[in-house]
């Protein structure tokens, strides 16, 4: 099944090329502020869900609607750092995620806008992204995928030069998480873990890379994030990105990802300082990522020359 929020969030449901509003089989979720109606479905879906995997009145064209983030105001939106192998045998990294601002989020179609001056250059990362289904806490690892309620695209950009990496200022700028089309519920897809996942800017294929190339799986990413702090239904992990796609966003540019089975993300980008870098697959930061999953002591890349918290 898939499900969205659309126009004025509302609850959707996806059939084919059109979509069922959800208003009339719920509304005591209409009661509730659009922004976190989808978590509230997820928190009744054991009463509700039977209902609405039957439920096909009056839909309309997809066409005719304006489709929001599935989870625009997730309690936690937590992303996960480094967790690719990058076509290496083995990571020397361990398991790890870093928080980023939920109010990031923003919808299919939706505009992403490259405000701040100090930035070295901002990157795409397009990654799965997984929806928790119920309250997890010290989750067994065996149990994990239980917890999975489904997953969605999610676009991971970084404002690279701000003095970190996955701290607040490279991650957590306005617009950079964009989400959707919908979720597809975790009964729908047999292995997430074998998915294809791809991104194109202005039609150039930059990442194209499978799933199976992740160091710590799906079930591992919510085992750990269960011991640090309760998960909730409604929030996110997002599963990290193969770098070796990585490239510049800039002014002008449409941004689409794709996730075979889940669905298609486009966004657009504007800066208004007019920033031009060269367009293509940035080599030099990739295969430094690469060394550094290696535990290789590297240079880092270029763009971050003579920038304050890099050092030489």
């Amino acid at each position: 099944m898939k499900l969205c929020l659309f126009d004025d969030f509302i609850p959707g449901k996806i059939i084919g090329e059109t979509v069922a509003s959800l208003a009339p089989l719920i509304p005591e979720l209409m009661a509730m502020p659009g922004r976190y109606r989808m978590q509230e479905l997820i928190e009744a879906w054991d009463r509700i869900g039977p209902a609405i995997a039957d439920y096909e009145n009056k839909p309309v064209p997809l066409s005719s609607v304006r489709l929001r983030a599935p989870v625009p105001r997730p309690t936690k939106l937590l992303c996960a750092q480094a967790n690719f192998r990058e076509g290496l045998e083995r990571t020397n990294r361990p398991v790890g995620l870093f928080l980023k601002a939920s109010s990031c989020v923003i919808g299919p179609g939706d505009t992403v806008e490259l405000r701040h001056p100090d930035v070295a250059v901002f990157h795409h990362e397009p990654e799965l992204a997984l929806v928790i289904r119920k309250p997890a806490r010290d989750v067994p690892l065996a149990r994990a995928m239980d917890y999975v309620f489904g997953y969605t695209c999610m676009m991971d950009l970084s404002a690279r030069g701000m003095g970190g990496f996955v701290g607040f200022a490279d991650k957590s700028h306005d617009g950079f998480a964009p989400m959707g089309p919908w979720i597809v519920t975790a009964d729908e897809i047999d292995d997430p873990q074998s998915l294809q996942v791809r991104l194109w800017v202005d039609g150039e294929l930059r990442h194209d890379y499978n799933m199976d190339d992740m160091a710590y799986p799906i079930a591992r990413l919510i085992e750990w994030a269960s011991t640090i702090n309760t998960l909730e239904a409604g929030d996110v992990i997002s599963c990290g990105v193969n770098h070796q796609g990585l490239g510049p966003i800039q002014d002008g540019e449409t941004v689409v990802m794709e996730i075979e089975q889940v669905g298609r993300l486009s966004v657009h980008v504007q800066d208004p300082h007019k920033r031009k870098w060269p367009k293509g697959i940035d080599h030099e930061m990739a295969a430094w990522v690469k060394d550094s999953i290696a535990g290789k002591r590297v240079p880092l890349p270029s763009i971050f020359k003579g920038r304050k918290g890099y050092g030489e």
